[in-house]
């Protein structure tokens, strides 16, 4: 039952005007903090945002995605050694996390939290969406939720219940592209034609590559949607603010 749930889960983009009760909300915070961490540290946190106010400022820093605004929730969930760091020096400890590994392992540690969260939620009938524009605007959101040193914001997630029409399922790869036994295989051309040829020849993806006027889906990704200059600029933003934040020296 539950395998057959996920197997049918879609991001939700639209949502209806019912709020999510905030003993519902702590429930499913409660859930997500029984995920897997680094060392029972807990490196992460989470930003809750409710008034609509804080929404429509957030709004442009994920490039006004509806959703932002719409979803009764935004979440922003960051990397966080901020309080561990406080902790240990309150106890007389030398904590030594103002580097790029202890970033590492609270990317790792808040993206569990974030899942757990998202499964927990879904799993009682709420819709959510990742924004992948979080790290892109890392530094803007830092200055939006006053987040302290050694805090960065590393994904969010709108939060609703959705409205109808469910949207469709988007497709994914077959599991050879991405499952791999005992030992990674690299991609042949023809092996690269077979896994991606069922995408490429769905009618929504043709038409998109047509609108779009690319000779391939491919080039959509690459000339439009996630371009070399922007990869590099936004990549640029993103070194500076582990900087800022305290994580690179």
């Amino acid at each position: 039952m539950l395998l057959d749930s996920m197997k049918n889960r879609r991001s939700i983009r639209k949502y209806t005007d019912q709020d999510i009760p905030e003993s519902l909300l702590n429930e499913l915070f409660e859930v997500a903090a029984r995920a897997s961490n680094t060392g029972n540290m807990q490196l992460y946190s989470v930003v809750v945002t409710r008034d609509q106010q804080s929404k429509e400022k957030q709004a442009p820093l994920h490039f006004n995605q509806k959703m932002v605004t719409e979803a009764p929730v935004l979440l922003t969930f960051c990397a966080d050694a901020n309080r561990f760091v406080k902790w240990a020096e309150a106890r007389d400890a030398v904590p030594g996390f103002d580097n790029l590994q202890t970033f590492i392992a609270a990317t790792i540690d808040a993206m569990l939290f974030a899942q757990a969260f998202c499964d927990a939620a879904e799993a009682n009938d709420l819709g959510i969406c990742y924004l992948g524009t979080t790290a892109y605007n890392a530094d803007k959101i830092i200055d939006a939720l006053n987040l302290p040193e050694l805090v960065v914001p590393i994904v969010s997630v709108t939060v609703g219940y959705p409205a109808d029409p469910l949207p469709e399922q988007v497709e994914r790869l077959p599991l050879a592209a991405v499952v791999h036994r005992e030992k990674y295989t690299d991609f042949t051309p023809e092996s690269i034609d077979a896994l991606y040829k069922a995408k490429e020849e769905l009618p929504v993806n043709i038409q998109y590559t047509k609108e779009n006027n690319k000779a391939t889906l491919a080039q959509v990704f690459t000339d439009i949607r996630y371009t070399k200059k922007n990869n590099e600029y936004f990549s640029e933003v993103f070194m500076q603010v582990l900087k800022a934040q305290g994580f690179l020296k």
